[in-house]
Parts: C-alpha cells; structure tokens; sequence
C-alpha cells in the first residue's frame, strides 16, 4: 500500500516538483497539494495523508501553526522543508509535532528517503543543521520537563539518551544487548509516559530537560 503524501509549499514551482519526485516512486501517493497553511490544515482532515510536506513561510498561516492543528487533529506525520539552515521556524515546528526537517536544496533522494524516515516514526533531522539546532535547543532549558524525567525507569532513561544521538532501533538494540522487539517497546513506554508524539519530541526533550548535551558520549555538539 502507498504512503500517501500531502505537499505543501506556497511556491507552485516547489509543489510541482516535489510531486514529480515523489509520484515517481512506486510506494509513494500524492494525494494532494495546498498553497498556505489553512489550506493545508483542511487539505490533510479531508485527506488523511501519512506524511505532509510543510514549507515553513507560507502566507496566512504559517508551518509552524499549521503542524500544530494537523499533528492535534490526526496521525499524519509532518516533514518540515526550510530554505535556511538557521531558520527560526525549524525549533518551533519540532516543538509543535514535526518529526523531521529537510533543506529545500537536498538531492532528490534525499527528499525520498525522508518521506519513508518519517513515515516510519523515525525522527529525520538534516545534518547540515543538526548541530545548531541542538546547541538552540541546550539553550532553551524547561525546569518542568526535568520533573517529567522522574517517571522513567533506568532503562527507559538510556533508552532516550541513545534517541538524543539519533540511533536506530537495530543501533540501540546492539548497543543495550536486546532484541529490537524489546527497544520498539521500551521507545513506545518512553514516548507514553513523557506525553510524546514521536522519536523528534524526545529528541527535544533530552536536551530541554538537561538530560544531555551537546558533546556528550558522542551526541552532536556545536
């Protein structure tokens, strides 16, 4: 069964050629387009796509607000596309639900590659920005999701610090010694328990609470 994607970008020229791209695979759907973020907000309840393509600056309603609605109203999974590796709009749009971002200049099987990371409930964050994004993120420091913390258990804890530095289930399976039955299960308990919509928002809340930072045990530093 194809995975059904929604593309949304305020240029047409970036809407035609991402569904070109995409339509191109054979797991892949586009179902459909939108111009700006109230479309796009309709657009994916009338829809019900796996994935949405968001551009982040868009007239009326932007990205940010527009993953917020769609991740409240539905399962669909967000992939932020930006012109800019420091773009403000990237933290904010992670904060609201997106499980990933991708630079408008990526190669085209980037941009594939990217809709099946995300649709798969991996987090996706572009390399080029990871790092910048992280130190922004070290920055931004919530005493209330440190309290959060005192309802995992130690395993549940490891197990977030290894998704902070962006391990793969089969990477986090070998390096804790279990099956990845056992890591899908301990990742789901982590994401329950913190209120977590999916591998990016524990990404956030790692080094939001001061669970991590950047440098340690090989996570991204600046």
């Amino acid at each position: 069964m194809s995975m059904r994607v929604l593309v949304v970008d305020d240029q047409e020229l970036f809407r035609t050629g991402f569904r070109l791209i995409l339509d191109a695979e054979p797991d892949i759907e586009v179902v459909g387009e939108a111009a700006d973020g109230l479309d796009a907000v309709a657009a994916a309840r009338r829809l019900r796509p796996d994935v949405v393509v968001m551009d982040v600056r868009m007239p009326r309603l932007d990205g940010v607000a527009a993953t917020a609605r769609i991740c409240a109203d539905s399962d669909a999974k967000v992939l932020v596309l930006t012109m800019f590796d420091l773009d403000d709009y990237v933290y904010a749009a992670l904060r609201a639900g997106a499980s990933g971002f991708l630079l408008k200049d990526a190669r085209r099987a980037e941009l594939v590659a990217a809709v099946r990371v995300v649709a798969a409930g991996e987090a996706l964050l572009a390399p080029s920005v990871t790092r910048r994004l992280i130190a922004e993120i070290a920055r931004t420091r919530r005493p209330e999701a440190t309290a959060h913390l005192a309802a995992l258990t130690a395993r549940e804890r490891d197990i977030l610090r290894e998704l902070a530095a962006g391990r793969s289930n089969a990477e986090l399976a070998a390096r804790l010694v279990v099956t990845e039955h056992t890591v899908k299960t301990h990742v789901s308990s982590v994401l329950s328990k913190l209120g977590l919509r999916d591998r990016a928002q524990a990404v956030v809340f790692a080094y939001e609470s001061g669970m991590v930072a950047p440098g340690d045990n090989g996570l991204p530093g600046r």
